[in-house]
């Protein structure tokens, strides 16, 4: 993996009515042609992404979003996808032209912003299209707006110095998998199980930020499949974790001695990303269900399905042989969460490695203000084989 992933980058979305400048100032911040710009009203129509990197701040994730006035039954698709950006936003860039303010769509904005507990800044576009004194008003009326004119290189360079300064300000949290409970030159083996599903070539993202976190914290790991760890556990001493794959529990918890905690790559994620103590009672809660029961189970990745697949297969086979009763699945992948889940009776959630923390927090916020219990696939499988409390000892 040569570049950071987007799930760990600062996510920074550009709002907007149309034709304000979003597009062109995304543009002038990467210096290259990222969007479509035209002087016709709605040329963004889906949300165009591009990661960069933003020195001092590192690694980010431009998103520019339809024009939020747009009109007709397209128009308010464009819309609502340009709403769901808000999910994985961190922080968000709200563009006016200057000579066009609408503070009443601005306001409406910021009430979204702060339901989603989004840091914004507002940014006045277009400056060079109106006189001085105008543009002394404007500052009166939005003391801390940043003015901008795409076509100014020097002042594009001012204002990514003032969005640097901005987004520094926001509770920017460094989370690590592991580096806070496993001490520094302690010993983790990671065991890496090699199935139809396992990527030809290479291994899946959860195993590469764990193998980075501890590298970070002077961490020594060892990887190995299920069927040496026996043996590579007798190659070592003083073992501190032992981090499996979700789907390999059972196997390995009779393998590695009790005197020895072990955990999962999505336990360790649901911590980072997620929430762990919502999961854990998220869980319990499938003791609860009645026959027929609506679950929905979701995952940020897209794939075709298989006979191993862990959502649409394994999942629902491990809760019919713990509960032997019978419930009805939905599957929903990639982006494709439900605004409306209050007709779930439970949301188990994959591990979340390609969803930044933003997002996975804001659909566990969703699944509270609903009262919908949901847990995530390590949690899950643990406490179907019957490890829940050892799998999370170590926390």
């Amino acid at each position: 993996m040569n570049t950071t992933p987007n799930s760990n980058r600062i996510n920074i979305s550009i709002y907007g009515k149309r034709n304000v400048g979003k597009s062109s100032l995304l543009n002038a911040i990467a210096g290259q042609d990222v969007s479509v710009v035209s002087s016709i009203k709605g040329t963004t129509t889906d949300p165009v992404k591009k990661a960069m990197e933003l020195f001092p701040l590192g690694p980010v994730l431009f998103i520019d979003t339809a024009g939020i006035d747009d009109k007709g039954e397209l128009g308010d698709k464009r819309v609502d996808k340009s709403m769901k950006i808000l999910h994985q936003t961190d922080f968000a860039v709200y563009v006016m032209q200057a000579d066009d303010l609408d503070e009443i769509a601005y306001r409406k904005m910021k009430r979204n912003f702060k339901r989603f507990n989004i840091s914004h800044m507002p940014v006045i576009n277009k400056i060079d299209t109106v006189p001085k004194h105008k543009l002394a008003e404007i500052k009166n009326l939005f003391p801390d707006a940043t003015f901008v004119s795409s076509l100014n290189g020097n002042k594009v360079l001012e204002f990514k110095d003032e969005l640097i300064n901005r987004v520094n300000k926001f509770d920017q949290q460094e989370a690590t998998m592991i580096g806070d409970i496993v001490p520094y030159n302690g010993k983790v083996v990671m065991v890496v199980p090699i199935d139809s599903e396992a990527p030809k070539g290479r291994i899946i993202l959860p195993q590469v930020q764990l193998i980075r976190d501890c590298l970070d914290h002077g961490i020594k790991s060892y990887v190995t499949r299920d069927v040496e760890l026996e043996e590579a556990l007798g190659d070592l001493t003083d073992v501190d974790l032992v981090v499996t794959d979700s789907q390999a529990f059972d196997e390995v918890s009779k393998i590695v001695p009790q005197n020895i905690k072990l955990s999962s790559f999505s336990i360790l994620l649901s911590r980072t990303k997620g929430d762990l103590n919502e999961f854990i009672k998220g869980v319990y809660a499938l003791d609860e269900l009645k026959e027929g029961a609506r679950i929905l189970i979701s995952e940020r990745c897209t794939h075709n399905s298989t006979c191993e697949d862990i959502g649409r297969f394994k999942i629902p086979k491990g809760i019919k042989n713990y509960t032997n009763k019978t419930f009805n699945y939905d599957v929903r992948s990639g982006n494709d969460f439900p605004q409306d889940i209050s007709s779930y009776d439970l949301v188990i959630h994959c591990a979340s490695c390609m969803l930044n923390r933003k997002s996975m927090q804001t659909r566990i916020q969703l699944c509270r203000e609903n009262n919908v219990p949901i847990t995530n696939y390590g949690i899950l499988l643990a406490y179907l084989n019957g490890i829940l409390q050892r799998a999370i000892e170590i926390f």
